[in-house]
């Protein structure tokens, strides 16, 4: 498979026109090849402005659910204090259409993360959720795990949904092999109607949308730079830390049910520690972080609920 064509298909989805310079330039970025993970703010920032078009004007959550955990699982060496994870979703809200990060998932994927005890699931929210992935025009993932990915593979509009839904070789490979959840795993065949790409550090998707190969949490993680007309800019973290002071400290979590690439996380920790203390307009998002969700909400960084 060549980047080239892999950039390309990839622009038939955009909802502005490429254009050859911008399918050409795609291609050359994603052919970069790093020795070991690293990311530049500069560059990222530079290729965002790489596909023309209007930006985005702003960026919508849902939390769909939630998880009950002390917080010294999400950030070592924190208190064993009650904490919220929330389990989100966003809506990327371009002049004309809509992209998806991550996809939410059903209530019985939901169980799995209780592990036995029944903890807080917001159908209604869920059901916005999956009407945002409809109207979307393109879905992206930050990783493979069941609460982001599972509303796209495991729902009765798979089949609708998948051919819009982007996955990296190596999100598709953990799907097929080693899904964290049953339901999430893909056949060969369900396998054939997502776009499948793969890249080597930086691809740029869409006008002011960069994906960025992150490696740790998951073999598939990635994070997401976002820049809107306003010049605001977002940068989603995925699952690299569950809590900010888990960037805050560059401290690891503490959940031995994971298998993590500890070198991997440490680097990038350190990396999104320096940006947040060099932030200026930039804002990271973790996708758990009930607190920061809440403040996100209030200061309207982030819209409290789906368009």
């Amino acid at each position: 498979m060549k980047h080239a064509l892999i950039a390309a298909g990839v622009c038939g989805l955009l909802l502005a026109g490429c254009g050859e310079r911008a399918v050409a330039a795609a291609a050359v970025v994603a052919d970069a090849a790093p020795a070991s993970w690293a990311a530049d703010i500069a560059e990222i920032r530079r290729i965002a402005a790489l596909i023309p078009g209007a930006r985005a004007l702003r960026i919508n959550v849902e939390k769909f659910a939630e998880s009950r955990r002390t917080k010294n699982f999400a950030v070592k060496g924190a208190a064993a204090e009650p904490s919220v994870q929330a389990r989100t979703a966003y809506q990327v809200v371009y002049p004309d259409g809509q992209i998806m990060i991550d996809s939410g998932m059903n209530q019985e994927i939901h169980r799995y993360f209780g592990r036995g005890t029944e903890e807080p699931y917001f159908p209604e929210a869920a059901e916005r959720v999956q009407r945002g992935l409809q109207a979307a025009r393109l879905i992206l993932l930050t990783h493979e795990h069941g609460d982001h990915v599972g509303g796209v593979v495991d729902s009765p509009l798979a089949a609708q949904l998948a051919p819009k839904t982007l996955l990296t070789l190596e999100q598709l490979r953990t799907l097929q092999s080693a899904p964290q959840v049953p339901q999430i795993r893909l056949t060969d065949v369900a396998a054939q109607r997502y776009l499948l790409m793969d890249y080597e550090r930086y691809l740029p998707v869409a006008p002011g949308i960069v994906l960025i190969k992150s490696p740790g949490h998951t073999p598939g993680s990635q994070m997401i730079y976002i820049v809107l007309q306003s010049g605001a800019e977002y940068l989603f973290a995925g699952d690299v830390a569950w809590h900010m002071d888990g960037i805050r400290q560059q401290a690891l979590k503490d959940a031995p049910w994971l298998t993590e690439d500890s070198g991997n996380l440490l680097v990038q920790l350190a990396w999104l520690n320096v940006l947040l203390r060099n932030a200026g307009a930039l804002h990271i998002v973790v996708s758990h972080d009930e607190d920061q969700r809440l403040a996100y909400v209030a200061s309207r960084l982030l819209g409290g609920r789906f368009e």
